[in-house]
């Protein structure tokens, strides 16, 4: 083994011991900064020595390409749902049946966790292909979003030929409290719970956005092991357990029906204190032998039963409504409520979401109110209950930041304050600003941000180009080594391409495509700021709400100031896009699947070079569908609409 072999070996067996510490054991030894310094040294050393590269490396938890196609898998074992129960009686009455072809059954109950069932497939004890439940004969492989999940271990503690486990996808409360709070200072609707944001966390094309959800899983189920002699259920979570799975966090094997409701009842009453959603309970018959004589039904297996809690509602009373503005200028209404114990914690606060949903249920200040905590982390109200007070609440006119007039405008539920210099907004802009799409700027996340915001080292989006190295490092937690990686990276920033700096800028209406497209057609800062909405609405891919307010923002005295603070710190504010010529202007190309020789960010710009532009999905307004190995979807709806498909040397021979 030589030198390099031996680093990489090292970097994997340390950087695997401080994950199992941090995500498994809750006890981390050593800070962030420094896991992450190694797991990129590790990435740095595979990519240059591919040879050493494994499918179980660490590396591979931080996620993958994008475009994940989702591929369908058959379920060689199919993953059947549970029979509902929802009163003791048809419990008493599941066992009644059980005991008709069974003679002194033994069950095991556990939780029932709240999320998304999945397959995960080992091979020699290496992790060989993940998939989602679909319909139970059928799901999706969803293979590249599970391996960032770091409860899912890449190689089991036993080499086993093979071996199908089912186990749930979910989102921990705290994750979902994070995901929600990012969201809402994106100015983004925000996940109802964490089962729908497992489910669409899991479901991302990009992996790399699924490993910043924070999902975890339970493992709950052998489907099928070849090499070991299993003959129970709880012998299997022993078993899973022994093999490095994180299974189900409490399981009980009782011995009648009676001590087996009593556990149902002892789970319901700890729910609200879990970290995680459970919607119920399970009663699984614990034997096997005695599992293939109850067989299944068409629909659900005869030795199992969930018991599905009720959902808690309780009234209280509405003794304010606090506003808040959030990154985009969205005013939202906040319920604070007296104090009401509601599945298993106190709640003082709901949602309101918005002024018609208040005006829809008729509440106001000092009303009864009914709130309700069904499987959702923020309590919701749900109805009025008695009404003490005259009308509804109105939002108020004014911005409560800032001062500024408020607007809502036709066809949106939302009011919002368009003032940029808000200073509500600050905070969120900044994080915004400095994000991957917008302008990358790597060390600068929320949580430092907000650092050197109440350290009143930031308080404009300029001061961000004025960090002072030596003042970071005197901050607690901080070394000159992380400082000066921060304001090497800030550095760096500034010769960012100038769409970046337009989507960075947080213009409404305006993603990261449109501000590429503005920055690509107009060329420079100063031509957008001129630009009026006829000449914007000539850019293909404009409307007029879009035209409108790019012009709406550039018009306020303050976007100007900023501009050109942001010139004289000398940040580009030039397009880098060079159009060789204009052979694919008014083209449009879809890529899907690998291509063999360019990856696709490099296809992308070859294209833009030409006067062409790149979609992510197929329509009847795309030109060319350019096709790699192990496409998907994309390739049949080109087909279907008669999308003329081309392959990599076809491409090359347009490109001469």
């Amino acid at each position: 083994m030589n030198e390099i072999e031996v680093k990489i070996n090292e970097l994997r067996k340390t950087l695997q011991y401080h994950s199992q510490r941090y995500y498994n054991d809750d006890a981390p030894e050593i800070e962030d900064y420094e896991y992450d310094m190694m797991m990129r040294e590790l990435k740095a050393l595979e990519e240059k020595y591919p040879e050493y590269d494994t499918p179980d490396s660490p590396t591979k938890r931080v996620g993958g390409k994008a475009d994940n196609s989702f591929e369908s898998v058959v379920h060689t074992v199919r993953m059947e749902s549970l029979q509902d129960a929802f009163s003791k009686q048809e419990i008493l009455d599941f066992d009644k049946r059980v005991r008709e072809a069974v003679s002194s059954p033994h069950y095991v109950v556990e939780p029932k966790i709240d999320g998304l069932s999945v397959s995960l497939e080992y091979v020699n004890g290496i992790f060989s292909r993940g998939s989602t439940r679909g319909d139970g004969d059928v799901g999706e492989d969803v293979s590249g979003n599970l391996r960032v999940i770091h409860s899912i271990p890449l190689r089991l503690n036993r080499n086993i030929p093979y071996i199908e486990v089912r186990g749930e996808v979910y989102m921990p409360k705290k994750s979902f409290e994070k995901v929600v709070d990012r969201q809402l200072i994106n100015g983004e609707k925000p996940f109802k719970n964490p089962r729908n944001a497992a489910a669409g966390s899991l479901r991302q094309k990009d992996s790399k956005v699924t490993a910043t959800r924070g999902l975890d899983i339970f493992v709950f189920n052998v489907q099928q092991v070849e090499g070991v002699e299993l003959t129970s259920h709880k012998e299997s979570l022993d078993f899973l357990k022994e093999l490095g799975f994180n299974t189900v966090p409490f399981y009980k094997r009782v011995d009648s029906i009676e001590s087996a409701f009593d556990e149902v009842e002892n789970i319901g009453e700890m729910r609200g204190d879990l970290e995680f959603d459970i919607d119920g309970a399970v009663i699984k018959v614990d034997d096997f032998g005695d599992r293939e004589l109850l067989g299944s039904t068409a629909k659900f297996p005869k030795w199992a039963a969930a018991f599905k809690y009720p959902p808690e509602e309780k009234q209280t009373k509405l003794i304010d409504i606090e506003v808040a503005v959030g990154r985009t200028g969205v005013i939202t209404p906040t319920a604070v409520l007296e104090p009401v114990h509601l599945a298993g914690t106190t709640v003082s606060r709901a949602t309101l979401h918005n002024q018609d949903f208040i005006k829809e249920k008729n509440v106001n200040i000092g009303d009864i109110i009914t709130v309700r905590k069904a499987g959702d982390i923020i309590p919701e109200v749900l109805c009025l209950n008695e009404k003490l007070s005259d009308g509804y609440f109105e939002l108020p006119q004014i911005c409560p930041s800032c001062g500024e007039a408020v607007v809502r405008e036709e066809g949106e539920a939302a009011i919002r304050c368009i003032n940029p210099e808000c200073p509500a907004q600050l905070l969120r802009n900044l994080i915004h600003f400095c994000s991957r799409d917008a302008m990358d700027i790597e060390g600068l996340g929320p949580s430092i941000i907000e650092t050197f915001v109440s350290e009143g080292m930031i308080t404009k989006t300029t001061d961000i180009y004025r960090l002072d190295e030596a003042e970071i490092a005197k901050l607690e937690g901080f070394k000159e080594t992380s400082a000066h990686n921060i304001v090497s990276s800030v550095e760096k920033s500034k010769d960012n391409d100038l769409g970046k700096l337009v989507f960075a800028l947080g213009i409404r209406h305006i993603g990261a495509k449109a501000a590429k497209l503005l920055s690509d057609n107009l060329k420079d800062i100063d031509a957008i700021m001129n630009a009026g909405v006829d000449d914007i609405l000539k850019i293909d891919g404009f409307g007029e709400i879009m035209a409108e307010s790019v012009v709406d923002f550039f018009g306020k005295q303050g976007t100007v100031v900023l501009v050109n603070e942001l010139k004289e710190l000398g940040l580009n504010t030039k397009s880098k896009t060079e159009i060789k010529d204009n052979r694919f202007e008014g083209m449009t190309f879809v890529l899907t699947g690998t291509l063999p020789n360019y990856k696709r960010s490099e296809a992308s710009k070859i294209i833009e070079s030409f006067g062409g532009k790149t979609s992510s999905s197929v329509s009847k307004k795309t030109s060319y569908v350019l096709l790699g190995e192990s496409s998907g979807s994309k390739l049949d709806k080109a087909n279907s609409l008669g999308i003329p498909v081309i392959g990599e040397s076809e491409f090359e021979e347009m490109i001469k």
